[in-house]
């Protein structure tokens, strides 16, 4: 029996903020669905994963992507049902290696095809900041239908998803998304199994949000999980903002990738305990109403002590 093929995969998730949403850099074609930057690895040209990533990424989108860090490793058997052996024989086992990275830089990418895609566009039903996602009310009495009279089914669902009045967690963003997978209910799972798709995708369609290639709405979620998480123990958001920014800017920019409205006074009252940012005395005239006083993000702070992230919880509306 000759051995399976086994290639290694680099994918990369590359978020930034742009005027409070979260977005993601996608590259895109007419005939297949949204990928992020991947490609193979070659370990005889290839000295490192970091650096082949960073190859893939500016010759997919003419962007660099700054600071990456390793997000996980994706080798579920399966996972790229889509793709063939270039010789015509058996599918390879495609091992990824996904890697996150966070920039302040937004702007308009160089390659044809390669574009900044809100997070909200893959998964709609993860956006609370103004009220219960219309997503949700589309996606929960199928899900109730799909999970039947399983109470063991019906707790996860209820946990994940907020239903019955349960509380939201913003972090499991990926659990969702497997769930949805699992009931088929969004269409990568069909695709996958060889199936067709079930009747509630077609009708529910932009509530279950966009697809992408392979496994890579799956990374995506995964990182999605990963940045929300770390808003709660690192200063991330800080990454993804320009060296001077207004409060509500900064404000709008954590409700962007937290999916979730915050305090206002709460928000405030909490980065002045921090430290964390010092105004410039200057103001911002662009804000198209009153002006704001600029704030810089105190770096130096890192380096003299431990700075933990925000308390979500303690500072929603």
């Amino acid at each position: 029996m000759t051995p399976q093929r086994i290639v290694i995969g680099l994918s990369a998730v590359v978020a930034a903020v742009s005027e409070g949403e979260a977005r993601v850099l996608t590259v895109r074609t007419p005939e297949a669905p949204a990928a992020l930057p991947f490609g193979p690895f070659d370990p005889g040209a290839d000295r490192t994963f970091e650096l082949a990533l960073r190859a893939f990424v500016s010759a997919q989108t003419g962007f660099d992507p700054g600071y990456v860090e390793q997000l996980y490793t994706f080798g579920d058997k399966g996972r790229d049902a889509p793709l063939a052996a270039v010789d015509g024989s058996e599918a390879a086992r495609v091992i990824s290696v996904g890697y996150l990275g966070l920039t302040a830089r937004i702007e308009t990418t160089a390659q044809k095809g390669a574009a900044w895609s809100a997070f909200t566009s893959f998964f709609p039903w993860e956006d609370w900041r103004e009220g219960r996602p219309a997503a949700l009310e589309g996606i929960e009495p199928v899900l109730r239908r799909w999970v039947g009279g399983s109470a063991a089914g019906l707790s996860r669902a209820r946990l994940l998803f907020a239903l019955d009045g349960a509380p939201w967690n913003e972090e499991r963003a990926l659990e969702r998304y497997e769930l949805l997978y699992e009931a088929g209910l969004v269409p990568e799972a069909s695709r996958d199994r060889g199936e067709a798709p079930l009747p509630d995708v077609a009708r529910l369609g932009l509530f279950l949000g966009e697809p992408m290639i392979s496994d890579h709405r799956r990374i995506l979620a995964t990182a999605l999980s990963r940045l929300r998480g770390k808003l709660k123990y690192r200063p991330v958001i800080f990454e993804m903002m320009p060296e001077a920014f207004t409060l509500s800017a900064l404000q709008k920019a954590v409700e962007g990738v937290a999916g979730v409205p915050l305090h206002k006074q709460n928000f405030r009252r909490a980065l002045e305990r921090s430290g964390l940012v010092e105004g410039l005395g200057r103001l911002d005239q662009d804000t198209g109403g009153r002006p704001a006083e600029l704030f810089r993000f105190r770096r130096e702070v890192l380096a003299a002590r431990p700075v933990s992230g925000l308390s979500l919880p303690l500072l929603r509306d």
